[in-house]
């Protein structure tokens, strides 16, 4: 039995932890995962391989049990669920794959179909919302085609659409856009925007892409061997990354990567006078816009080099970094101006 469903939290992961039996011993696969997802939310778990990252996924559908704290959705405690019971929650959590899982013997209709039928649901209500699925993923065209005949974008968008047959409460995606070209994976990330958007639907992804969490979700959260390391808003945690690991990932996106040539001559001390100071600048709120960097230069007479960078959004609000350098005997202005202003900075380093 499963205790009544309580308001509030879509998904909800409790001082989890999950072990398993290795030919050495136990491993640990996480160790006190706390997390809250909020109902119509888009939230991200962005993770190496092996940090633990679709262990904590397969927990939301009970594919695996914690062995220690509770998960809950929608204030059902999957861990001990069972039966029917067990089975109403995973009718409520929708599943797409990065290898798609389809029945090479089905069409994309039949493939679509398959959950409804294993459900029992009528074949004249079958052919309704298998249909109505199939126009929503723009497949009208590829309706009797089986997978052999369908590209990585087509496959996956069936794949969301079966997902989405028993009318799911939570969508869980395991590195759905990894086997996709660029292109293809903003086809696919904006399709599940307008699904979170149309029918309010909860969102939880695993990714080891930074720049999917970006495009995407709401919140954001970074596990590291086992832990959540940093959770937040995405806006915020990409403005502000507290956590080696998240920096890290970060170092990947657009503006925040130091060209080679720089970063072999990087120096943590100022050898001299004549030295330039490395400093990354994060553009965010009402002044990530405005340029700033050309108001140092007229204003305080400071000489800029600009290193790389881009400005760009994430969602509504703009967000950039800017790799520059400045004479070392000025950064402390430079930064100073910058910081009154609403910019962030940081000192990278020194170079000759």
């Amino acid at each position: 039995m499963t205790p009544e469903p309580t308001t509030g939290a879509a998904i909800r992961f409790d001082g989890v932890g999950k072990a398993f039996a290795g030919p050495k011993g136990q491993v640990t696969a996480l160790e006190d995962v706390s997390l809250t997802v909020q109902p119509g939310a888009v939230c991200g778990i962005i993770g190496r391989s092996g940090a633990g990252k679709s262990t904590l996924l397969r927990m939301v559908n009970g594919l695996e049990r914690p062995t220690s704290g509770t998960v809950t959705v929608a204030g059902h405690d999957v861990g001990r669920a069972s039966g029917s019971a067990l089975r109403g929650i995973r009718r409520d959590v929708g599943m797409i794959f990065q290898h798609f899982n389809l029945l090479a013997s089905r069409t994309v209709f039949g493939n679509i179909a398959l959950p409804l039928e294993i459900a029992g649901t009528p074949s004249d209500r079958i052919r309704v919302t298998v249909n109505d699925l199939i126009a929503r993923v723009g497949l009208e065209a590829q309706r009797d085609r089986y997978p052999a005949e369908l590209s990585g974008g087509q496959k996956q968008r069936v794949g969301i659409a079966r997902a989405l047959a028993t009318r799911p409460k939570v969508l869980l995606s395991d590195e759905a856009t990894s086997a996709l070209d660029p292109e293809t994976t903003q086809t696919v990330l904006r399709l599940l925007g307008d699904i979170n958007r149309d029918l309010g639907l909860t969102i939880l992804l695993i990714t080891h892409e930074m720049a999917v969490v970006r495009d995407i979700a709401s919140h954001m959260a970074v596990i590291d061997q086992g832990r959540i390391v940093e959770a937040g808003a995405t806006y915020d945690v990409f403005v502000r990354p507290q956590h080696p690991t998240t920096r890290s990932f970060l170092s990947g996106v657009t503006g925040v990567t130091l060209p080679q040539f720089i970063a072999g001559r990087l120096e943590q001390t100022r050898p001299d006078a004549a030295s330039q100071e490395v400093i990354r600048v994060t553009f965010a709120g009402d002044h990530a816009t405005d340029p700033m960097l050309a108001r140092l230069t007229g204003q305080m007479g400071i000489d800029v080099n600009i290193l790389a960078g881009a400005i760009e959004e994430i969602g509504p609000r703009p967000f950039g970094n800017l790799l520059i350098s400045v004479d070392a005997m000025r950064g402390d202005d430079a930064r100073a101006y910058l910081e009154r202003h609403g910019l962030l900075t940081e000192v990278l380093g020194y170079v000759r």
